[in-house]
């Protein structure tokens, strides 16, 4: 099944691609490689998603901010291709956490963003090398920063 099926079968509704918030392009093709800035919770109504996982944000509201990532993500990969079918696989994944020296468990937080782009783009495609690191900031204390790379038809 292709991933514009997939979305469509799985009942997501991709918000508008996140406009840059500095001097970077969110996305840039190059060769077949699609390099994606690191983007974060960005909501409907233009706030993001705010916290310290181990503070005030508990692993469940990690995982939903990024999986929210994940879905500016996908906005992004579709405004630049015009279709995510052009997507070949997810080649690797890199999450950061806004969290206290104690909180552990960031796997299971990048887990939100790791585990849409599986049911996208399916279990070989959709799962790619990855990192979930925690960090002490984040800009404007976003819970989740995340960035990726795809191999993408040129």
């Amino acid at each position: 099944m292709s991933a514009e099926s997939r979305i469509t079968e799985l009942g997501i509704e991709l918000p508008k691609a996140p406009k840059p918030m500095g001097v970077y392009k969110p996305i840039v093709v190059v060769g077949g490689i699609a390099y994606l800035s690191g983007h974060g919770p960005l909501q409907s109504d233009g706030s993001l998603i705010t916290g310290r996982l181990g503070d005030d944000l508990d692993v469940q509201g990690g995982y939903d901010a990024a999986r929210l990532t994940g879905l500016g993500m996908l906005a992004t990969l579709h405004n630049q291709l015009g279709n995510l079918n052009k997507v070949k696989r997810l080649v690797k994944l890199l999450g950061l956490v806004r969290s206290t020296d104690e909180f552990d468990q960031q796997p299971a937080v990048i887990n939100g963003c790791s585990e849409l782009f599986r049911d996208v783009f399916g279990d070989d495609a959709g799962v790619a090398a990855r990192s979930a690191l925690g960090t002490n900031a984040l800009p404007g204390k976003i819970a989740v920063e995340i960035e990726a790379i795809f191999e993408v038809e040129a």
